[in-house]
């Protein structure tokens, strides 16, 4: 495809954009082939009228926040990766409400709402990703979810439409958000908090680190926790009952630290991933009788 069009309207509507981006700067994997075209508006605008422009010239896209749980293909991406990462803006909405715009990072968003004495999101605090994949995912550790939290969304559906959703007709479950079902883009997201002594949430959050941090491969490239949780197991104990801390195909490895881990040793490719993941669902199965399903994304070519 040529993308002179696609590029003379960036240029025109002064969108950032790049051509044959390499996903590895963009995934906490640093795994994955080339975008054809990767794209950064900076508002809802901007974003509007980039995917309205994107579907009239017929140019395949996908849209994605900071790639914390993306394995992207050795081959690349075919069309237009849109980041919503420059839309990352964070401000207080009410006295206990925060706001936050769908490419901010957790950390930026739980460190915001420290510095303003409102606590419920410390459990997010060391999550990787954006705030709009983390809704769409409803991430959640050490007791709390973002359904806990969460007050409202501006969403963007396929037909262009903006509006406000509220938290009761997310469906947020484990892992799991109408969003996954229904081909809309979070925008923002409205959080709902509540006032506490600002040296009391940064204990929390410190203290959540510091179990990260003893806990999980943080010093090496991954997408986080691999597995979603098997009705009465868990994952990471599963895959280590059958031997595989350590084991790696190619230049992926199940972490040593934390079974429920797939780390990037340094040469990682998603076909070492997924060849190792197939080798881990195999012997769960057959040893354990329990299916391990994960919670990575798989995308492009």
């Amino acid at each position: 495809m040529a993308w002179q069009t696609v590029e003379q309207f960036c240029v025109n509507e002064e969108i950032q954009y790049s051509l044959n981006e390499s996903m590895k700067l963009h995934t906490s994997f640093h795994i994955g082939g080339n975008a054809d075209l990767f794209i950064s508006p900076e508002n809802e605008n901007k974003l509007c009228a980039l995917l309205s422009f994107l579907k009239a010239e017929r140019v395949p896209f996908m849209i994605i926040g900071r790639g914390s749980n993306l394995v992207v293909s050795d081959d690349g991406i075919c069309g237009a990766v849109i980041s919503l990462a420059a839309m990352n803006k964070v401000e207080l909405t009410g006295s206990n409400r925060v706001s936050a715009g769908a490419g901010a990072s957790l950390a930026a968003l739980c460190t915001y709402a420290r510095d303003c004495s409102l606590s419920g999101l410390e459990f997010a605090y060391g999550i990787p990703g954006s705030v709009g994949g983390a809704l769409y995912m409803n991430a959640g550790a050490y007791g709390g979810e973002m359904k806990d939290v969460v007050l409202s969304a501006r969403v963007l559906s396929f037909d262009g439409e903006i509006f406000e959703m509220p938290l009761q007709e997310m469906e947020l479950s484990y892992r799991h958000s109408i969003f996954k079902e229904k081909n809309m883009t979070v925008l923002s997201v409205s959080f709902e908090l509540k006032q506490d002594e600002k040296q009391e949430i940064n204990a929390r959050m410190d203290d959540f680190m510091n179990r990260r941090k003893t806990k999980q491969p943080l010093e090496y490239p991954s997408a986080g926790s691999v597995f979603k949780r098997p009705e009465g197991y868990f994952a990471g104990a599963l895959i280590e009952k059958n031997g595989f801390k350590g084991v790696s195909v190619g230049g992926a490895q199940v972490s040593e630290k934390h079974a429920g881990f797939i780390i990037n040793t340094g040469s990682a490719t998603a076909k070492d991933v997924k060849e190792l993941i197939k080798i881990i669902q195999q012997k769960v199965l057959e040893q354990d009788k329990v299916e391990l399903h994960t919670e990575l994304i798989f995308v492009g070519r």
